[in-house]
């Protein structure tokens, strides 16, 4: 059992079992605190995902996240740990957050999510000819700045070699 420091402070003294990657596995179905279900605070879900806590109460405010409430402590589940490396894999491939969202909303867990899976399908078919268009005109311009940099090269070398040879 660990002491919740914070709440202690407010006179509310709170207790919240940490138990094991395994046993977390095995309660898959438990959301309570008295279910025994390995919760994460606010700071070390920011640590652990490398995001700020701003941005995890803006995902909360926005309906992405979902953590439990212990007075005013933000407590994390394995669900909201799940959607939270979602959104952040959605935002390193480019989606925007409403497109997360509606493909995350679509889960079932006791469905077959197929119009989930169509529609991640779709919207990733889409964002890859997004990204491939953007890598074709970054190339582009990979391609035209190495050819000004070898004509400035050029220049330059051009330039300094008579001032080399009439120094000598």
């Amino acid at each position: 059992m660990v002491q919740d420091r914070d709440a202690t402070r407010r006179g509310k003294p709170v207790t919240m079992k940490l138990i094991s990657a395994g046993e977390t596995a095995a309660n898959t179905n438990n959301v309570s605190v008295e279910a025994g279900e390995d919760l994460a605070r606010i700071g070390e879900m920011a640590k652990k995902y490398g995001v700020t806590l701003r941005t995890l109460r803006f995902y909360e405010d926005k309906g992405l996240l979902n953590p439990q409430r212990d007075g005013s402590t933000r407590l994390y589940t394995r669900r909201d740990k799940a959607r939270l490396k979602l959104i952040l894999l959605g935002r390193k491939v480019g989606f925007s957050l409403r497109d997360v969202k509606q493909m995350m909303d679509l889960y079932d867990p006791t469905g077959s999510n197929t119009k989930q899976l169509r529609l991640a399908l779709d919207k990733s078919e889409k964002q890859l000819a997004r990204l491939q268009k953007q890598r074709a005109l970054i190339d582009d311009a990979i391609n035209e700045l190495s050819g000004s940099m070898s004509a400035v090269r050029q220049m330059l070398a051009e330039r300094t070699a008579p001032h080399a040879s009439v120094a000598s």
